[in-house]
């Protein structure tokens, strides 16, 4: 079977710290990846808010996901803090693509516990129709 290969930019424009909560935990007794995917998702809000956006206005645009793909690479459990990178990469006219890279420090020793890419599409909810990227949007989400 094909295993999903997320391909990380060179340099990511963003990043935030996000701490693990007891609620995250599974039975496993690590992050589950439905709480790996909260995760992201509260990453998502922190980068488009540090660019002056909500996913319900990105310059006159609303958005929404359109795919999500995961890569574990390691376990996090509660207590840890995890330093999520975020960039913005392929654009098209409607939508493009959020690469995150998640990771924690043990020891000194920076661990990469996954990367993920969620598939943005610009959208206006009372049409229901995708529309095309604000050019102010776009520019202001490849800034470094």
């Amino acid at each position: 079977m094909a295993r999903i290969k997320i391909v990380l930019p060179e340099k990511f424009s963003f990043n935030c710290k996000i701490p693990i909560r007891i609620t995250d935990i599974n039975y496993g007794g690590h992050v589950g990846n439905d709480a790996f995917l909260s995760i992201i998702h509260e990453a998502r809000v922190q980068f488009l808010q540090h660019h002056g956006y909500s996913e319900m206005n990105l310059g006159g645009a609303s958005m929404i996901m359109a795919d999500a793909a995961i890569e574990f690479k390691g376990e996090l459990f509660y207590g840890d803090v995890v330093t999520v990178s975020v960039s913005a990469t392929d654009f098209s006219k409607a939508g493009f693509d959020l690469v995150y890279l998640l990771e924690k420090i043990n020891d000194g020793i920076r661990k990469t516990a996954g990367t993920a890419k969620t598939g943005m599409i610009c959208y206006n909810y009372d049409t229901k129709k995708i529309i095309a990227i604000p050019e102010e949007a776009r520019q202001k989400l490849t800034e470094a």
